[in-house]
């Protein structure tokens, strides 16, 4: 079927609930496109050490699997390594902080904020700055950044910080200050950078993990995410969610913050782990663009004839929710978390989640 909107259109079709002639499609694929410029050989290193690189990597995967959107993730461990945490920097896989700063209580109250417009923030802030250029008359583009409580448990550990939240309340609160200073910069950085939209990854959001009572002190919109969502709005941009938790705080996350994008996974074995038409049916898709759930290591795993099943299956469970809920095109067929960066991903399953949804994607009730 001939494509009668632009990725543009489209996309502010779908925010604003509007009919589409297809239902919009974003595979999470960020580190993997690097695979995508020239001969396919740059390696993530080479990828998320240079702003030419990292911007060329997003620019080129645009294209090649013709994309709605187009979202600037680099990887998790980047402001806990700015900050001063080791990061392990294997060639061609995620980098991992496998020595961290923070290792005692006096570390949380002592840390230091870095310049922002250094190190792979840096790369972050003026890669973002030429995607973000070129693809403006192609795809709504993001910026992305570690949330604050992300970004202390990457610096610290995750079983630190929480056994902290309650043996050394202040500590934490110290530190996760420190850390929503530094954010504040950053999304200064992004603003002059002019993505359409930031996303924040806030992905401790989580039953799983914290209650509502806990998240929203150590992280909530009352508290240090909050203020950083309203910066976002100040500096023009469209605030976007990124939460791969079994069990999200849809509540929070969706109906307070109020984001324009949420994307999310689904784990399909945890009970309560809300699907695509879960999230629908309860409302998260009244006021905000749903993305989501193909798992993100059938990338890797399975064959291109399954990964299109798996997607024309997405797409009539989220027609009918849609449809069902009164809504027309607030859905983004998308991946549920990023789709993994490493060279045994196979382009083709990215490329046949796009081309499935141009088939199949077109949303009538």
């Amino acid at each position: 079927m001939a494509e009668k909107m632009t990725h543009i259109q489209r996309c502010l079709a779908s925010l604003a609930d509007e009919p589409v002639d297809r239902l919009t499609v974003y595979p999470i694929a960020c580190g993997v496109s690097r695979r995508t410029i020239g001969d396919g050989t740059m390696t993530y290193k080479e990828w998320c050490s240079s702003p030419k690189n990292y911007a060329q990597g997003l620019i080129s995967g645009q294209k090649y699997f013709d994309l709605d959107f187009t979202v600037g993730l680099m990887d998790l461990s980047v402001i806990a390594g700015d900050f001063g945490s080791h990061v392990r920097m294997d060639e061609q896989n995620t980098p991992f902080v496998d020595d961290p700063v923070i290792k005692t209580v006096e570390d949380y109250e002592t840390l230091q904020m870095p310049d922002p417009k250094k190190g792979r923030s840096g790369v972050i802030l003026e890669g973002t700055k030429i995607f973000a250029e070129a693809l403006k008359n192609e795809t709504i583009t993001s910026g992305f950044l570690e949330g604050p409580l992300l970004s202390l448990t990457q610096s610290a550990s995750a079983e630190k910080v929480f056994m902290d939240m309650y043996n050394n309340r202040s500590a934490v609160h110290k530190a996760l200050g420190t850390f929503t200073d530094y954010l504040k910069e950053m999304v200064k950085g992004m603003g002059q950078a002019k993505p359409a939209a930031c996303m924040w990854d806030y992905l401790w959001g989580s039953y799983s993990c914290l209650g509502d009572k806990e998240y929203d002190e150590f992280e909530g919109q009352h508290k240090y995410a909050g203020s950083l969502n309203e910066a976002v709005g100040k500096e023009g941009m469209a605030l976007a969610i990124h939460n791969c938790a079994d069990l999200p705080h849809l509540d929070t996350q969706v109906k307070q913050m109020k984001p324009a994008v949420y994307t999310m996974a689904w784990y399909p074995l945890i009970p309560g782990s809300p699907s695509a038409s879960d999230a629908i049916g309860k409302g998260y898709a009244d006021n905000c663009v749903l993305c989501g759930t193909i798992d993100p290591q059938g990338f890797v795993r399975w064959s291109q004839e399954k990964m299109q099943k798996v997607t024309m299956n997405l797409i009539q469970e989220v027609k009918t929710a849609l449809c069902a809920r009164g809504l027309k095109s607030r859905y983004t067929i998308a991946s549920g978390c990023e789709v993994p960066p490493t060279v045994t991903t196979r382009l083709e399953n990215i490329k046949e989640v796009s081309d499935t949804v141009k088939k199949y994607g077109q949303v009538t009730c």
